[in-house]
């Protein structure tokens, strides 16, 4: 766990898939053994000027998932270095039995890359929602889980896959976010970030809901409760010893994320603190199928806004209180 600097950049939003198209240029340009994998969502996966710059070291598979996934295995087996693209759902859902066995089990150095997770794909309904991945992918064995939350975490999230000798599941986020995450923030397996000093209560976010997590945060100093705000990128490995010290240094915690409350980062969190440290704990995340709206107006259904997180610390914090 480290202790940073919170950036402030204003109002400014920006898409991480456009850093995952620069950072992934920039890897190819340094390396020749980097290759794209694609299901036909060149576009869609920002890949295009990749494409540009290096046709030969873009494969399209086509709508062909588990294809997609074997493709990329089995180039990592011949000394590439395959990122394997696609919407979330799509990659994670209907390639699951090819993740499993042939990148985790079989340790091949895969880079899988879930675009447009979450909510992001809005209006085209649950089929299009990853909201899921988190829950799946956590229970497959030797397999990282990464959900970085702004431009500066999805590099360091890209330039880390690279590196690391094995595989791994990493979101790209395309809903728009503000840059909160210092250059100088750590970034690894087990490795959390505070962004925001608390006595009171914590709030563990990640993707989406940081920036939410901190403008609560605000909101709740302004009403004279100090909550802390951690950041942990990895969901699997997590942070450990970070979340137990927030259990027993602040009391109670609130857990925010845009995936499905069975098995993400929340499930993780409960089992570990229930296991350990005990204390008033309330979990956000997505609760049944999502209905017909915007990503906006979703994040909102589900209460997963800077409101609705100021609302569960006062939950948790009630709960501590009827407990002395």
């Amino acid at each position: 766990m480290t202790n940073t600097t919170v950036r402030t950049d204003a109002d400014a939003t920006y898409d991480c898939r456009q850093v995952f198209a620069e950072e992934l240029i920039t890897l190819a340009r340094e390396d020749p053994r980097v290759v794209a994998v694609c299901n036909d969502s060149v576009g869609s996966s920002n890949l295009t000027g990749f494409r540009a710059e290096f046709p030969d070291r873009l494969i399209n598979v086509g709508i062909a998932e588990q294809d997609l996934v074997g493709v990329g295995a089995g180039l990592a087996n011949g000394g590439m270095i395959p990122f394997v693209s696609a919407a979330g759902p799509f990659l994670t859902g209907r390639a699951l039995e090819q993740i499993k066995a042939d990148c985790a089990y079989s340790g091949h150095k895969v880079v899988l890359c879930g675009q447009s997770p979450g909510m992001a794909y809005g209006e085209l309904g649950p089929t299009h929602h990853s909201v899921e991945d988190l829950s799946w992918l956590r229970a497959v064995a030797d397999l990282p889980v990464l959900v970085p939350t702004d431009r500066e975490q999805t590099r360091a999230a890209i330039r880390w896959a690279y590196a690391f000798e094995g595989p791994c599941y990493l979101r790209v986020p395309r809903f728009k976010v503000p840059d909160v995450i210092p250059p100088d923030a750590p970034f690894g397996p087990g490795r959390s970030v505070t962004l925001r000093e608390g006595t009171d209560a914590t709030v563990i976010a990640i993707g989406t809901l940081v920036s939410r997590a901190l403008a609560a945060a605000g909101a709740l100093a302004a009403e004279g409760i100090s909550v802390r705000v951690l950041n942990t990128p990895f969901v699997d490995p997590l942070d450990e010893a970070a979340v137990l010290s927030a259990a027993a240094e602040t009391g109670a915690l609130v857990v925010a994320e845009e995936a499905t409350l069975s098995g993400g980062l929340g499930a993780a969190v409960a089992s570990l603190v229930g296991q350990h440290r005990p204390v008033p704990l309330r979990l956000l995340g997505v609760t049944g199928f999502a209905p017909t709206g915007d990503a906006s107006y979703l994040l909102e259904h589900f209460g997963l806004t800077a409101d609705g997180i100021r609302q569960a610390v006062h939950e948790v914090l009630a709960m501590s209180s009827s407990a002395v």
